[in-house]
């Protein structure tokens, strides 16, 4: 088994090639603690965690990146409260630690498929998580409803998803989930399944969305692209076990258009974290290879 207490290095010091989170102005509302994360025992045991230290800042927009199998889905559901921390580390939000499960409902979050009900209007499906939470069924619909227009849906209250485009799923699942109403939201390769342009144009409407109502957001993604433009920060993390490889913050304007992504500093912002990413790719395959 790895060594549970690991030195990890800070950015100055080049040679361990891992590099904490900077420190931020004031509380953070979520924080990740020297977590780890161990599945099986003994000959069988996989690391997919290892020390990651990770702060998140009210109303960011934190983008995460990394080779796949590095753990970005295990940290995922750890901070949406599926999945608990070995005894290692904690996850800490609004300043307290939270274990067993305690995460689950305090955070909203959105996996990789929309998940939508076949049977379930558009309307019935976004209103699904406040009758969860009991709110009384009018009274959902008439706040969803209220959320059509803004989320290029009005008209489509009584469709069904199969009569839906993929974007449009997409948008019915995000609107699902900020009718959750919580300050922090997990989006997991949201716009993963859709083709070049109407990603595009999916990444413009979030940003236009998030910005009026400026909810803090993690969003897990293995488009470099999509991590820069949508993110104040981006987080890199290494092969496995996955630690915090470095933290980009992006210093590009908001609102951010299209025209952003051909500047001279998105393309170095770009030219730099696709040099972190593929170091850490290769790793994973020649750890692959080894085993």
């Amino acid at each position: 088994m790895d060594d549970p207490t690991p030195e990890v290095a800070d950015q100055e010091a080049p040679s361990s090639g891992i590099a904490k989170a900077q420190p931020e102005v004031g509380p953070p509302l979520v924080e990740m603690v020297n977590v780890w994360k161990r599945f099986g025992q003994g000959a069988g045991e996989t690391v997919a965690l290892a020390g990651v230290d990770l702060a998140i800042q009210p109303g960011e927009f934190v983008t995460l990146i990394g080779p796949s199998g590095c753990g970005k889905s295990t940290l995922f559901n750890m901070i949406a409260g599926l999945t608990d921390t070995d005894s290692d580390g904690s996850v800490v939000f609004k300043n307290k630690p939270q274990r067993d499960g305690e995460l689950l409902g305090k955070v909203s979050f959105m996996p990789q498929k929309d998940l939508l009900f076949a049977w379930r209007t558009v309307l019935d499906n976004a209103t699904l998580a406040l009758e969860i939470e009991g709110v009384p069924r009018a009274k959902a619909r008439a706040r969803a409803e209220a959320m059509f227009p803004e989320f290029g849906l009005a008209g489509f209250e009584k469709h069904y998803p199969h009569q839906l485009s993929g974007g449009m799923r997409q948008r019915v699942a995000l609107m699902r989930t900020f009718l959750f109403e919580r300050e922090l939201m997990l989006l997991d390769e949201p716009f993963g399944a859709l083709d070049a342009l109407t990603r595009a144009m999916m990444q413009r409407w979030l940003l236009e969305i998030w910005e009026k109502h400026r909810r803090t957001v993690l969003f897990i993604t293995h488009d470099i692209d999509e991590a820069i433009f949508l993110g104040d920060k981006v987080v890199v993390m290494t092969a496995r076990p996955g630690r915090i490889k470095t933290v980009e913050t992006i210093d590009l304007p908001r609102p951010r258009g299209a025209e952003v992504i051909t500047s001279p500093e998105f393309i170095e912002i770009k030219r730099r974290l696709l040099g972190i990413v593929e170091e850490e790719s290769l790793k994973s395959f020649a750890s692959a290879g080894a085993s």
